[in-house]
């Protein structure tokens, strides 16, 4: 009886030894699994270069690897709070019922103080904990760990959630450092990696907007191609350039690059009580908040604002801006925009002293030109003239002496066309506003594409520096009512317009050789012209001259 049993008892220890053996290898397969697992996401988190995109891989493969149902990751900003939130395992509909992000207070600001991985079987169990905002879903098992750049952290790792109802244990710890430190490494490439990236499009733009600025391109063309470039560099939503007004009361936007920038254009902000302003004026950069107006079309979203130049010669501000929940401008790109817009106002300033050189020269020579024409050849017309006069009293043949009155007369006339011509030169000619001579001069070319010919066009006297502002505008409405009137009723084929600026005022003379006076438009026309001449204290006739035709004849006193 005691031999059968015997036999029996290696047997059963063998079972319970092939079974622990089972277990043993059981768990060895599992590990390497685990370990497979940990190396393949350790790649697949290196293996991009986008620091949005890493962190959103990171957040994804630690949830993977621990099977949690949610996971996130807090970035953590210069006052240790949360700048950035990325949720993982939340749908739309979740992620829209909650009412805030969290902002590091409680146990997620204890990691943040105490940078040391926890585990915890019931996150409302911890003297710490801080509660869930409105509309988040309930949660109870958690893990967090520290993602560190070198000394420096980064930011959390939040899990939360295990999947089966069970408890993050030391080895799903483990998991997650490791997978912290590998992610600290692919964070710290991508912040290189962009920054180099940043910094070449810094030296390109900066090179663009010099070349262009000292190669005669448009100013504000050039400052639409600095917002472009500044949006690149800073991966920023919008960009926006303002310039001060002439009286530097307010900042309008002059260039916008980005989402909604058709729409800001010409948008006007006070210079005083903004923070736009005080950039302006004090000459340094500034982390706009949310309801600062330049940076309100985006919404609540992180903003920088640049000074274009160094106090107190600051020419504008560069405004950029990201849309919520996206990363804010760190120091680099502070550091970065702020060379840039550095540069740009240095190109700005170069490309104006140019420009008044090139004016400043073209000057100079109308300048001297006039003094030749006035020195020189004014003078020997002006001889040759009086050697005539006493010519004409020798000459016996009528015929002749009044042929030599005729050239005395020409003579007299040329001298009086290039004294108008003198004065002409000695006008600044700025391209901003049309001197009164090339507005009279536009208003003659564009009648004689209406008639079919050019009518004559004589300008006498200083018209661009005696004659006032508003008398001008009243000289301009009655030689285009003037004008108007010969292409509509005059049926001429000759027209001659007169400016002239003497002793006793202005006058303007019209006449064509048409049809001559008639009812209706004439008269009506006239009228106008009239009550325009009356404001002014001068008048206005309407003749016919013996050889037919009309003259119109304004006057207004200085």
């Amino acid at each position: 009886m005691e031999s059968e049993r015997r036999p029996l008892l290696p047997q059963m220890r063998l079972d319970e030894l092939l079974a622990e053996l089972q277990v043993r290898l059981n768990a060895v397969l599992a590990t390497r699994d685990r370990v497979h697992a940990l190396l393949d996401a350790v790649v697949s988190v290196g293996s991009d270069l986008d620091l949005e995109t890493v962190l959103r891989r990171i957040v994804e493969t630690a949830t993977t690897l621990v099977d949690a149902s949610y996971g996130a990751l807090g970035v953590i900003g210069q006052e240790n709070t949360l700048i950035q939130f990325i949720p993982v395992g939340l749908s739309e509909e979740e992620i829209a019922r909650i009412e805030h992000w969290p902002h590091g207070l409680g146990l997620l600001g204890l990691l943040i103080k105490d940078a040391r991985p926890l585990r915890l079987v019931r996150i409302s169990d911890h003297p710490e904990s801080y509660g869930f905002p409105p509309g988040h879903p309930p949660m109870g098992t958690f893990l967090g760990v520290p993602v560190r750049l070198r000394d420096e952290v980064f930011g959390n790792l939040y899990l939360t959630e295990k999947r089966g109802g069970g408890e993050f244990d030391e080895e799903d710890e483990a998991v997650v450092v490791a997978l912290a430190t590998a992610a600290g490494v692919a964070v710290e490439n991508a912040r290189l990696y962009e920054e180099s990236r940043r910094r070449e499009t810094w030296l390109q733009a900066s090179s663009e907007v010099t070349t262009s600025l000292l190669s005669g391109a448009d100013p504000r063309q050039v400052l639409s191609v600095v917002a472009a470039r500044a949006r690149q560099m800073s991966d920023a939503d919008l960009a926006q350039v303002l310039l001060p007004d002439s009286a530097k009361q307010s900042l309008s936007v002059v260039a916008a690059e980005g989402e909604g920038a058709e729409e800001l254009l010409g948008t006007a902000f006070e210079l005083s009580g903004s923070l736009a302003g005080d950039v302006f004026t004090q000459g340094q950069p500034v982390s706009g908040p949310d309801s600062d107006a330049p940076l309100r079309p985006l919404g609540h979203g992180p903003g920088l604002m640049v000074p274009l130049g160094a106090a107190p010669n600051v020419r504008g501000v560069l405004v950029l801006a990201k849309r919520s929940g996206r990363l804010p401008f760190s120091m680099a790109d502070q550091q970065m925009l702020q060379a840039f817009a550095g540069q740009a106002a240095i190109a700005l300033e170069l490309a104006e002293a140019r420009r008044d050189a090139e004016r400043l020269g073209l000057l100079e020579d109308r300048d001297r030109i006039a003094k030749d024409l006035h020195d020189v050849v004014i003078q020997r017309l002006f001889a040759t003239a009086m050697t005539l006069m006493s010519t004409v009293r020798l000459v016996e043949r009528p015929e002749a002496a009044k042929r030599v009155q005729h050239a005395i007369d020409e003579l007299d006339e040329t001298i009086r066309q290039i004294r108008s011509s003198i004065f002409a030169l000695q006008t600044s000619g700025e391209d901003v506003s049309p001197s009164l001579r090339g507005q009279i001069v536009g208003l003659v070319e564009g009648a004689g594409a209406h008639l079919g010919f050019m009518p004559g066009l004589r300008m006498e006297g200083q018209i661009d520096t005696l004659v006032p502002e508003p008398t001008a505008e009243h000289l301009l409405a009655v030689l285009r009512e003037a004008l108007s009137n010969v292409v509509r009723h005059s049926r001429a084929t000759r027209a001659d317009v007169l400016v002239e600026v003497a002793a006793a005022g202005l006058s303007l003379v019209v006449t064509d050789n048409g049809v001559g006076l008639g009812e209706g438009g004439r008269r009506s026309g006239l009228r106008n012209i009239e009550e325009r001449a009356a404001r002014l204290g001068g008048t206005a006739e309407l003749e016919a001259p013996e050889g037919g035709g009309t003259r119109l004849r304004w006057q207004a006193p200085l």
